[in-house]
């Protein structure tokens, strides 16, 4: 367990970096739509602590795929469960998306097609990979 513990505290550190760069691109794009023009200092600073957590979090519960006992499916319904309510929460709590019902909704619909999107071509080219290796092998 302790191996899984740090696994995740690396992983997540070194994601946690990127959290202050995905609050400047949310900020620009959300002043790029008007819908932002001025922040106040606590909002940066609500903004750049929360985008670090947010980073942290998804990059660190990326250990689950190491986990031995755990199949690759269950493994990945975790990672989705951690990741969708980790970006929910943070949007909802820095006011990046409004809290309604249609709004959650394309957020849900918008974050699952992207997670099986990125599945999918992960999947494919790995497949392909190993097919390719087992043909080297078999030679």
């Amino acid at each position: 367990m302790k191996k899984y513990i740090l696994d995740f505290l690396h992983r997540g550190i070194i994601a946690s970096v990127g959290g202050p760069i995905i609050l400047a691109i949310i900020y620009a794009v959300l002043y790029a739509n008007g819908i932002v023009d001025m922040l106040s200092t606590i909002e940066v600073v609500k903004g750049i602590i929360t985008s670090a957590i947010l980073a942290f979090i998804a990059g660190g519960i990326n250990f689950v795929y190491n986990i031995e006992r755990l199949q690759t499916a269950p493994a990945a319904l975790i990672h989705f469960a951690v990741l969708y309510l980790d970006y929910i929460l943070i949007y909802l709590f820095n006011g990046w998306i409004v809290n309604s019902l249609d709004v959650i909704i394309i957020f849900t619909s918008i974050f699952a097609l992207g997670f099986a999107l990125i599945w999918l071509i992960i999947y494919l080219t790995t497949r392909k990979k190993i097919k390719k290796m087992n043909k080297s092998l078999a030679k």
